[in-house]
C-alpha cells in the first residue's frame, strides 16, 4: 500500500470513526493512542475493511512493533469481527497477555459458534495454567461454549469453579449458568439455580421461560410467568414469544387469547412481526383458523414466516383446498416460498391426491432454481407416490444427489402401498448396501409392504432379523404389520399366537387387523374370541363394530347383526362418510357418499347409471353376502 493511498484511507477512517476531525490533513505517523482510539471505534461498529487498512498502516509505519497496547486492540478488533484466525495470529505474537486479552479471545471463539467454540474452553484452561484468575467477563462465554457444544461434564466442572470463585452471585454469570443448563435439558438444576439467584433481571426470567418451552415443559413455563407477574416484572417481546410457544405446545387457546389481549393493550409490541407470526401459529395450533386468518389478513407486510404459518395451519387442520389457494395467492403477490412452504404445500397435495397441482409445484421448483435438496426431494417423491405416480416418484428418488433415512423410507412406503412389495424389498436392501442403518420407521414400512404384497416368507425374515441384524426392538406397529401379513395369507392361528407372545401390550389396531382378517377368511370361531378384546381396547372404534357385523351377516346370523347394530346406536357411534377426490385441469373436486351438491350432479349420476348398466350387461354381480340384511337394494349394487 503506497503512502498516498494509506494517507487518504486513514483520513477517511478517522473522519468516519471519530467524527471529530475538522482538518483535511493528517500528520503521520499516527500516535499509538490515536490508533487505539480509531481501532476501538471500528471495533464497536465492526468495520472490518477500514480496520484492516489501519492494521496495514500501523504495521508499515512501525507503530505496531513491540506495542502490546495496539496489538491487544487489534486482536479485540478481529475477534469482534469474527475473524479468529487473524486474532489468533496477533494473540500468539504477544508475549505479555493480560486478562482483557484472554477474555477477548475466549469471547471471540465462543461467539463464533461451530467447532471453534471448543477453542474458547482450551484457551480458558491455558489462561488458568498461566496463573490468571477468571472474572465475571470470562465465565459467561466459557459457559456459553459448554452449552453450545453440550459438554455436560465440563460445564458442571466450570460451574464448580464459578462457585469457588464466588461469582455465582453475579447476575450475568448466573444467567449464563441458567442458559447452559437449559441447553443441557437439565431443567431441575436450572430451576434450582433460578430459585437461588439473589437478583433476577428480565434476561433471567426469559431464559427460564424459553428453556421450559424448548425442553417440552410448557406448563412449567406458565408457572414461571405467574411468578414473574407476582414479582411485578415488566415483560418484553421475548417473554411474550416464550409464552405463546408454551400456549402452542399445550394447545391452550384461552390462555393464548389472554396473551393476545396483553399484546393488543401494549400497541408498541404489535409492530413486532415475530409476535404477530407467533400469534398466528398459536391460533393455528389451537385449531382456531378463523382467528389466525383475521390476524394474517390484518398484516400490512407479510414475510415468508407469516405465509408459512397460515399455509401450515390450513394443512394441519385438513383444509388442503384453502392451503393450496393461499399458496397461489402467496406466489401471485410476489412473496418468495421457501423450503418449509414447499414441503407444506406438497403435504396438502397428498391429502387430496392433487397430482397435477403437485407436478406444477415441481415445475415451479425447477424454474426458480430451487434445486432438489433432501427435504424437498423426499416430500416430492412422497407426494408422487401417494398420488399414484410411482414412476415420477422413482425418478425424483434416483435424481436426488443425497438421500437420508427418510428418503429411503418414503420410497419403500411408496412401493408398499401400491402392492409392489418386491420393489420395496429391493429398495430396502439397496439402502442397507448404502450403509444406511434402518430404524423403526423404515422397518415398519418394509413390513407393511410385505403385508400388502403377501410376501410372507420375506416378511418373517425381516421381522425375525430386527433385533439381531438391526438392533431394533419390535414395537406394536411392527407386530401389527406382521399380524396383518399373516392374517391376509390365511395364517390366522399363527397371527393369534404371535399376539399372545408379544413382549408389549397389544394395541387395538393389532386386534382390529386380526378381526378384519377373520371376515376375509370367514373364521367365525376366532372372530367371537376377538369380539370382547376389540371392544374392550377401543369401545368407540366404529370400524370394528362394522367389521364384526359384516362377519355375522356373511354367516346369516341376523340376530347378532342386530345386537351389534344396537350397541352402535346405544353408544351414539357414527362411521364418517366416505370421501373421494377427482382432479381435472388442476382443479380438485370432492365427493361424499350420496353427495348431490356438485354443480354437475345430474350429469355425474346419469353417467353412473350408464356404468351400472354396462357392468350388468358384462355379467358383473356384486358380492353382497356381508352387507347388512336391511340395506336397500340400491345401495347393495346393480
Amino acid at each position: 500500500m503506497n503512502g498516498s493511498l494509506t494517507h487518504k484511507l486513514l483520513k477517511h477512517s478517522l473522519y468516519t470513526a471519530t467524527a471529530t476531525s475538522t482538518t483535511t490533513t493528517t500528520h503521520f505517523p499516527l500516535t499509538s493512542l490515536q490508533c487505539g482510539t480509531i481501532l476501538q471505534s471500528l471495533t464497536n461498529t465492526k468495520s472490518f475493511t477500514k480496520g484492516h487498512q489501519l492494521h496495514a498502516h500501523i504495521t508499515i509505519s512501525g507503530t505496531l512493533q513491540n506495542n502490546t497496547y495496539l496489538s491487544t486492540k487489534l486482536a479485540a478488533f478481529y475477534a469482534s469481527c469474527g475473524r479468529m484466525p487473524q486474532a489468533q495470529f496477533i494473540f500468539d505474537g504477544i508475549d505479555f497477555k493480560n486478562l482483557f486479552l484472554w477474555n477477548v479471545m475466549i469471547r471471540g471463539y465462543a461467539c463464533n459458534g461451530g467447532s471453534s467454540s471448543f477453542k474458547s474452553i482450551v484457551l480458558y484452561r491455558e489462561m488458568l495454567a498461566f496463573g490468571w484468575k477468571a472474572d465475571k467477563f470470562t465465565y459467561p462465554f466459557v459457559l456459553k461454549a459448554c452449552g453450545y457444544l453440550l459438554l455436560v461434564e465440563i460445564g458442571r466442572r466450570v460451574h464448580g469453579e464459578v462457585v469457588v470463585s464466588g461469582l455465582d452471585s453475579d447476575i450475568y454469570v448466573g444467567n449464563s449458568l441458567l442458559a447452559m443448563y437449559t441447553k443441557f435439558g437439565d431443567m431441575g438444576m436450572a430451576r434450582m439455580l433460578f430459585d437461588r439467584m439473589p437478583e433476577r433481571d428480565l434476561t433471567s426470567w426469559n431464559t427460564m421461560i424459553s428453556g421450559c418451552v424448548k425442553n417440552e415443559s410448557p406448563k412449567e413455563a406458565l408457572v414461571v410467568f405467574d411468578m414473574m407477574e407476582k414479582a411485578q416484572m415488566t415483560v418484553d417481546g421475548t417473554t411474550l414469544l416464550g409464552l405463546l410457544s408454551a400456549c402452542t405446545g399445550l394447545m391452550a387457546l384461552e390462555l393464548g387469547k389472554v396473551v393476545h389481549a396483553y399484546v393488543v393493550r401494549h400497541n408498541a409490541e404489535m409492530s413486532n412481526k415475530f409476535l404477530r407470526n407467533a400469534l398466528i401459529e398459536m391460533y393455528c395450533s389451537c385449531n382456531s383458523i378463523a382467528y389466525a386468518r383475521r390476524l394474517f389478513d390484518e398484516l400490512k407486510l407479510k414475510d415468508t414466516v407469516s405465509w408459512n404459518s397460515m399455509i401450515s395451519g390450513y394443512e394441519q387442520s385438513g383444509d388442503a383446498f384453502e392451503c393450496l389457494r393461499l399458496f397461489c395467492k402467496m406466489v401471485s403477490e410476489g412473496a418468495l416460498p421457501d423450503e418449509v412452504t414447499i414441503v407444506t404445500v406438497l403435504r396438502a397435495c397428498d391429502q387430496i391426491m392433487a397430482l397435477q397441482f403437485g407436478t406444477s409445484i415441481h415445475s415451479y421448483l425447477v424454474k426458480k432454481g430451487f434445486g432438489v435438496n433432501i427435504i424437498v426431494g423426499t416430500s416430492l417423491l412422497d407426494m408422487y407416490s401417494k398420488c399414484g405416480s410411482l414412476a415420477s416418484s422413482r425418478c425424483v428418488f434416483d435424481e436426488m444427489p443425497k438421500k437420508n433415512l427418510v428418503s429411503w423410507s418414503a420410497m419403500v412406503t411408496g412401493y408398499g402401498v401400491h402392492g409392489r412389495g418386491r420393489e420395496a424389498i429391493t429398495i430396502f436392501h439397496a439402502m442397507i448396501a448404502d450403509n444406511v442403518c434402518p430404524d423403526e420407521g423404515v422397518l415398519t414400512s418394509v413390513l407393511s409392504a410385505c403385508s400388502h404384497a403377501g410376501l410372507v416368507h420375506e416378511g418373517r425374515q425381516i421381522f425375525h432379523g430386527m433385533t439381531t441384524k438391526y438392533n431394533v426392538k419390535p414395537t406394536p406397529a411392527h407386530y401389527s404389520c406382521v399380524v396383518d401379513l399373516l392374517s391376509r395369507a390365511g395364517h390366522l392361528n399363527e397371527a393369534y399366537e404371535l399376539i399372545n407372545s408379544m413382549e408389549v401390550v397389544p394395541t387395538d389396531d393389532i386386534w382390529a387387523a386380526l378381526l378384519s382378517a377373520c371376515r376375509l377368511q370367514r373364521n367365525m370361531n376366532l372372530a367371537e374370541i376377538l369380539e370382547q378384546k376389540v371392544f374392550e381396547m377401543n369401545p368407540k372404534g366404529v370400524g370394528s363394530y362394522v367389521c364384526l357385523s359384516n362377519i355375522y351377516a356373511a354367516e346369516k346370523r341376523w340376530g347378532d347383526v342386530e345386537r351389534v347394530r344396537a350397541m352402535v346406536r346405544k353408544k351414539g357411534l357414527k362411521k364418517p362418510p366416505g370421501c373421494s377426490f377427482v382432479e381435472v385441469d388442476k382443479k380438485v373436486h370432492r365427493f361424499l357418499v350420496g353427495d348431490r351438491s356438485h354443480q354437475q350432479t345430474e350429469y355425474i349420476y346419469a353417467k353412473l347409471e350408464d356404468l351400472k348398466q354396462q357392468l350388468k350387461e358384462a355379467g358383473y354381480k356384486p358380492d353382497t353376502n356381508s352387507v347388512f340384511y336391511d340395506v336397500d337394494k340400491e345401495v347393495q349394487g346393480p
